[in-house]
Protein backbone atom coordinates (compact mmCIF):
# COMPACT_ATOMS: atom_id res chain seq x y z
CA UNK A 1 0.00 0.00 0.00
CA UNK A 2 2.76 2.61 1.04
CA UNK A 3 5.94 2.33 -1.11
CA UNK A 4 7.79 5.29 -1.05
CA UNK A 5 6.56 7.83 2.39
CA UNK A 6 8.08 11.52 1.90
CA UNK A 7 8.88 13.30 5.44
CA UNK A 8 8.45 16.26 5.37
CA UNK A 9 10.07 18.37 8.21
CA UNK A 10 11.31 21.15 10.15
CA UNK A 11 12.88 20.45 13.28
CA UNK A 12 9.96 21.43 15.04
CA UNK A 13 8.16 19.60 18.17
CA UNK A 14 5.79 18.88 15.86
CA UNK A 15 7.43 17.76 12.99
CA UNK A 16 9.59 15.48 15.96
CA UNK A 17 6.30 13.56 16.45
CA UNK A 18 5.25 13.18 12.46
CA UNK A 19 9.21 12.07 11.92
CA UNK A 20 8.19 9.27 14.51
CA UNK A 21 4.98 8.54 13.35
CA UNK A 22 5.94 8.27 9.86
CA UNK A 23 9.20 6.13 10.02
CA UNK A 24 6.92 3.52 12.16
CA UNK A 25 4.29 3.73 8.89
CA UNK A 26 7.02 3.54 6.38
CA UNK A 27 8.44 0.17 8.69
CA UNK A 28 5.30 -1.24 8.64
CA UNK A 29 5.36 -1.37 4.94
CA UNK A 30 9.15 -1.94 4.21
CA UNK A 31 8.40 1.91 2.45
CA UNK A 32 11.72 3.70 1.19
CA UNK A 33 12.03 7.16 3.20
CA UNK A 34 12.93 9.91 2.20
CA UNK A 35 13.12 13.17 4.40
CA UNK A 36 12.51 16.46 3.17
CA UNK A 37 13.82 19.89 4.93
CA UNK A 38 12.49 22.84 2.88
CA UNK A 39 14.75 26.47 3.58
CA UNK A 40 11.94 28.86 3.19
CA UNK A 41 13.59 31.72 1.11
CA UNK A 42 10.85 34.05 2.08
CA UNK A 43 12.16 34.21 5.42
CA UNK A 44 15.57 35.13 4.34
CA UNK A 45 14.56 37.41 1.89
CA UNK A 46 12.59 39.23 4.17
CA UNK A 47 15.75 40.10 6.41
CA UNK A 48 18.13 42.72 5.66
CA UNK A 49 20.81 41.67 3.48
CA UNK A 50 23.62 41.60 5.95
CA UNK A 51 22.11 38.72 8.14
CA UNK A 52 20.96 36.66 4.43
CA UNK A 53 24.25 34.70 4.53
CA UNK A 54 24.48 34.22 8.72
CA UNK A 55 20.44 33.28 8.86
CA UNK A 56 20.94 30.85 5.47
CA UNK A 57 23.57 28.95 7.43
CA UNK A 58 21.30 28.77 10.77
CA UNK A 59 18.66 27.13 8.69
CA UNK A 60 20.87 24.79 6.77
CA UNK A 61 22.30 23.91 10.32
CA UNK A 62 18.47 23.45 11.54
CA UNK A 63 17.68 21.41 8.30
CA UNK A 64 20.98 18.89 9.03
CA UNK A 65 20.05 18.25 12.23
CA UNK A 66 16.27 17.64 11.25
CA UNK A 67 16.85 15.02 8.16
CA UNK A 68 19.47 13.28 11.15
CA UNK A 69 16.61 13.29 13.39
CA UNK A 70 14.50 11.21 10.31
CA UNK A 71 17.48 9.06 9.50
CA UNK A 72 17.86 8.11 13.64
CA UNK A 73 13.96 7.19 13.53
CA UNK A 74 13.80 5.37 10.76
CA UNK A 75 14.61 1.29 11.05
CA UNK A 76 15.78 1.46 7.48
CA UNK A 77 18.12 3.47 4.96
CA UNK A 78 16.59 7.55 3.94
CA UNK A 79 17.01 9.43 1.23
CA UNK A 80 17.45 13.08 3.05
CA UNK A 81 16.89 16.11 0.80
CA UNK A 82 17.58 19.78 1.45
CA UNK A 83 15.33 22.38 -0.99
CA UNK A 84 14.93 25.90 -1.48
CA UNK A 85 11.74 27.79 -1.82
CA UNK A 86 8.56 28.24 -0.54
CA UNK A 87 7.73 24.94 2.07
CA UNK A 88 4.05 23.90 0.37
CA UNK A 89 5.23 24.14 -3.48
CA UNK A 90 8.33 22.56 -2.67
CA UNK A 91 6.81 19.70 -0.89
CA UNK A 92 4.59 18.59 -3.50
CA UNK A 93 7.20 18.94 -6.43
CA UNK A 94 9.38 16.53 -4.34
CA UNK A 95 6.35 14.17 -3.86
CA UNK A 96 5.43 14.03 -7.50
CA UNK A 97 9.39 13.42 -8.62
CA UNK A 98 9.67 10.77 -6.05
CA UNK A 99 6.01 9.20 -6.85
CA UNK A 100 5.53 9.22 -3.71
CA UNK A 101 2.39 7.21 -1.47
CA UNK A 102 2.25 9.67 1.46
CA UNK A 103 3.45 12.86 2.68
CA UNK A 104 3.75 12.90 6.66
CA UNK A 105 4.05 16.93 8.23
CA UNK A 106 3.46 18.32 11.93
CA UNK A 107 0.57 20.32 12.38
CA UNK A 108 1.15 23.28 15.39
CA UNK A 109 -2.04 21.84 17.04
CA UNK A 110 -3.83 24.79 17.63
CA UNK A 111 -7.12 24.15 20.39
CA UNK A 112 -9.99 25.49 21.55
CA UNK A 113 -11.87 27.87 18.36
CA UNK A 114 -8.54 27.89 16.30
CA UNK A 115 -8.47 24.06 16.58
CA UNK A 116 -9.28 23.73 12.37
CA UNK A 117 -6.43 25.51 11.66
CA UNK A 118 -3.32 23.32 10.73
CA UNK A 119 -0.89 25.92 10.20
CA UNK A 120 0.16 27.65 6.97
CA UNK A 121 2.79 25.11 6.21
CA UNK A 122 0.28 21.86 6.57
CA UNK A 123 -2.73 23.28 4.89
CA UNK A 124 -1.27 24.31 1.79
CA UNK A 125 0.28 20.93 1.55
CA UNK A 126 -2.92 19.57 2.25
CA UNK A 127 -4.34 21.35 -0.67
CA UNK A 128 -1.66 21.21 -2.95
CA UNK A 129 -0.39 17.95 -2.58
CA UNK A 130 -0.84 14.99 -5.24
CA UNK A 131 -1.27 12.41 -3.19
CA UNK A 132 -2.43 11.75 0.28
CA UNK A 133 -0.81 13.62 3.13
CA UNK A 134 -0.83 12.25 6.71
CA UNK A 135 -0.60 15.16 9.28
CA UNK A 136 0.31 15.00 13.02
CA UNK A 137 -0.55 17.09 15.63
CA UNK A 138 1.57 17.98 18.12
CA UNK A 139 0.55 16.96 21.88
CA UNK A 140 0.11 19.74 24.37
CA UNK A 141 3.19 19.55 26.81
CA UNK A 142 2.21 17.73 30.07
CA UNK A 143 3.41 20.00 33.37
CA UNK A 144 3.64 16.22 34.92
CA UNK A 145 3.44 12.62 34.31
CA UNK A 146 0.02 11.70 32.53
CA UNK A 147 -2.73 10.79 34.30
CA UNK A 148 -2.19 7.13 34.87
CA UNK A 149 1.05 7.76 36.25
CA UNK A 150 0.38 10.48 38.63
CA UNK A 151 -2.32 7.68 40.02
CA UNK A 152 -0.15 5.01 40.11
CA UNK A 153 2.23 7.17 42.37
CA UNK A 154 -0.86 8.99 44.33
CA UNK A 155 -1.67 4.84 45.50
CA UNK A 156 1.65 3.99 46.70
CA UNK A 157 1.78 7.05 48.71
Amino acid sequence: MFETVVIATDGSASGERAVETAADLADRFDAEVHALYVVDESKVDALPEDLHEEVSEALTEQGAAALEAVEDAASGPVTAVVREGRPAREIQAYAREVDADVVATGTRGRGGEHSFLLGSVAEAVVRTCPVPVLTVRQLERQEGPPDAARAADAAQA
